[in-house]
């Protein structure tokens, strides 16, 4: 396939980056192929060759993961926005997680950063990247 343009990957599309060896970054992905029933979104895992472009492209480590990135209009977004961007577009009900937005900025990043640097004690790790099933395969970059 030769060198990846992370350009043109993330030209037109929704990205979530997630952490493929987490096992809560693995449920949010399961969350999310069952929310977007509109197929906004693409997702793809740090460890992948195009999720390891998206990285770069950004300047973030390639070897460590701190958080979930969300790339849409070619602009990244990260920590408790990235989230609240996804969750608010699933439409339905989840729209109103819009109101989270007054909590200052500050206040959820920390909160999202507190859940993120203990995600492998609390919810678990694979020693590998899990890989979808074919049926999944519509919701990857």
């Amino acid at each position: 396939m030769g060198e990846l343009n992370a350009q043109q990957l993330i030209q037109n599309n929704k990205i979530i980056l997630f952490d493929g060896q987490c096992k809560l970054c693995n449920a949010w992905c399961n969350f999310i192929i069952k929310h977007d029933k509109k197929l906004c979104f693409k997702l793809c895992s740090v460890q992948s060759l195009k999720g390891q472009a998206i990285l770069t492209h950004f300047c973030y480590p390639t070897d460590s993961f701190k958080t979930m990135i969300y790339v849409e209009n070619s602009q990244c977004i990260t920590q408790s926005d990235g989230v609240l961007n996804v969750v608010s577009q699933l439409g339905g009900p989840w729209r109103s997680v819009k109101i989270l937005r007054i909590i200052p900025k500050n206040i959820r990043d920390w909160s999202y950063d507190r859940i993120a640097f203990n995600r492998y004690r609390l919810f678990g790790q694979y020693n590998y990247c899990v890989l979808p099933s074919d049926e999944y395969d519509q919701h990857y970059l």
